[in-house]
């Protein structure tokens, strides 16, 4: 498909192993564009996905942060200037507790709760004198129809289950290159450490065993984004506890006043000094596979109906140079 005002939906992921899954689940590859605006440097990867038509770009190599992930964003918008659904699809460390049972290849979704838009800046505010840190700014709710289709395929996962992990399967069969990076690792590879991390069985946290079913879980909640990569497991369960986090990454706090987007998290370490890549591969691929099942639950009227997000921004800007 050559039209560039063709495709609706904008797909951003930080890294090539998010990108080569979300590539994976497309039902459709179309050919790159013949155009881009004169000072666009994305690489995008064009094709469908239900009945969507899908444009996905990646960090360029070794960039990573909120400022990183702002520049791609613009960037897209102005080559593809029909986009009006954002998605940042990848993964991120979790933020287990007592209430949530979050465990390495799970999916965090980011839904608003207690006032936050599903995106937390952490490392943005202010500290007032004789206070703690205080966060400030507000940082805008995903896409209204995108809310509401994730809440729409949660109640068909509680009804019926879902059938993520059948799904990456059957790629990973069609594609047998990816096997070694991208299927399961072993459930001994998942150990989620106490305060002081290291390879002693003394520091593991034991927990108990999930049926084969409940190997991949989804939450929904709050998604908490910095310029830093938290590898503090003391500073982890602070914000788990105090604000309610369940998953840690690098990017989405530069997109969500720039372009409005659903965030998808595949978890891949327990954002500690224990980090781990084996099952970077696989949460990136899970967290791929609920992308195809949400974007499913959408017709296309209703993404024709919402407006672009490039005009959502400009309607914005005006506003802030009347105000």
């Amino acid at each position: 498909m050559s039209n560039q005002n063709g495709y609706t939906v904008g797909w951003i992921c930080t890294i090539s192993t998010e990108h080569v899954a979300a590539q994976a689940f497309l039902d459709e590859k179309h050919e790159g564009p013949e155009y881009v605006s004169p000072n666009d440097n994305n690489d995008y990867t064009l094709g469908k996905i239900g009945k969507h038509n899908v444009v996905i770009a990646v960090l360029p190599d070794g960039e990573y942060g909120i400022a990183s992930a702002a520049s791609v964003a613009r960037d897209m918008l102005h080559s593809f200037p029909n986009i009006r659904l954002g998605l940042m699809v990848g993964i991120g460390g979790g933020a287990p507790s007592k209430k949530n049972d979050i465990r390495l290849g799970d999916i965090v979704v980011s839904v608003p709760c207690d006032g936050n838009s599903g995106v937390f800046q952490y490392d943005f505010g202010k500290t007032i004198q004789d206070q703690s840190f205080r966060t400030t700014g507000f940082l805008n709710q995903p896409p209204r129809v995108l809310r509401t289709a994730v809440n729409g395929l949660k109640v068909q996962y509680e009804t019926d289950g879902h059938q993520l992990a059948n799904a990456i399967n059957g790629i990973l069969e069609k594609k047998p290159r990816l096997r070694k990076k991208y299927m399961r690792p072993g459930l001994s590879t998942d150990r989620l450490c106490a305060a002081t991390c290291g390879d002693d069985p003394s520091t593991l946290v034991s927990r108990p065993g999930r049926t084969e079913e409940d190997n991949l879980a989804i939450h929904y909640g709050l998604i908490a984004s910095a310029n830093q990569l938290m590898k503090d497991a003391s500073v982890r369960d602070k914000l788990a506890a105090e604000k309610y986090v369940l998953c840690f990454e690098m990017e989405a706090a530069g997109l969500m006043n720039q372009f409005p987007c659903l965030v998808i998290c595949g978890i891949c370490d327990y954002s500690d000094s224990h980090k781990n890549k084996e099952w970077q591969g696989y949460a990136a691929m899970a967290a791929a596979a609920y992308v195809k099942d949400l974007l499913y639950r959408i017709p296309p009227n209703r993404v024709e109906a919402e407006k672009k997000i490039g005009e959502i921004l400009c309607w914005k800007l005006r506003l802030m140079k009347l105000a």
